[in-house]
């Protein structure tokens, strides 16, 4: 990788598989070179896969295969800014439907614990409204649901 700041991400030993699904799964991502292990470290052996390079909507990563010591947590997350509700439900069910958990307010989980906010930007744009009493509502409706429903969204807008 050449990039000056990169995301690591650790996994217990799936990092390729991670990286495919990311790839596979999110456009201007892809999987990059995978490192092998020069030596035996204490969660792999000699020639195991160590790294994984690997972008996610042109955000550079890596991940490492670091074994079952740390785990992902809500306090990082990906936020996927989508233009419409068919976006926001090819990702979502692309995540939740890959062994995944659905969280509250646009947020879920991947099977690797790697929390996601599928965002419609339509979404972004009613929180920061500047009437505020339309941002309330939109709020308000947001805060009832798991995956962001577009249509109730813009219903929370116009009342």
């Amino acid at each position: 990788m050449t990039s000056k700041n990169t995301i690591c991400l650790w996994y217990d030993s799936d990092a390729v598989e991670a990286a495919t699904f990311y790839a596979r799964t999110f456009p201007d991502s892809a999987v990059g070179a995978v490192h092998h292990a020069p030596g035996d470290y204490p969660d792999g052996k000699q020639g195991d896969v160590l790294l994984v390079e690997f972008t996610v909507i042109g955000i550079p990563c890596i991940g490492l295969n670091g074994g079952p010591h740390f785990k992902h947590s809500e306090a990082f997350s990906f936020q996927i800014a989508t233009d419409d509700q068919a976006e926001t439900d090819r990702l979502w069910n692309a995540i939740v439907g890959n062994g995944g958990q659905e969280s509250e307010c646009g947020w879920c989980k991947d099977r690797w614990g790697l929390s996601w906010q599928i965002t419609p930007r339509v979404l972004i744009d009613a929180l920061t409204n500047p009437d505020r009493a339309a941002a309330k509502r939109a709020f308000d409706a947001m805060m009832t649901m798991r995956k962001i429903d577009v249509a109730t969204i813009e219903a929370a807008l116009r009342r």
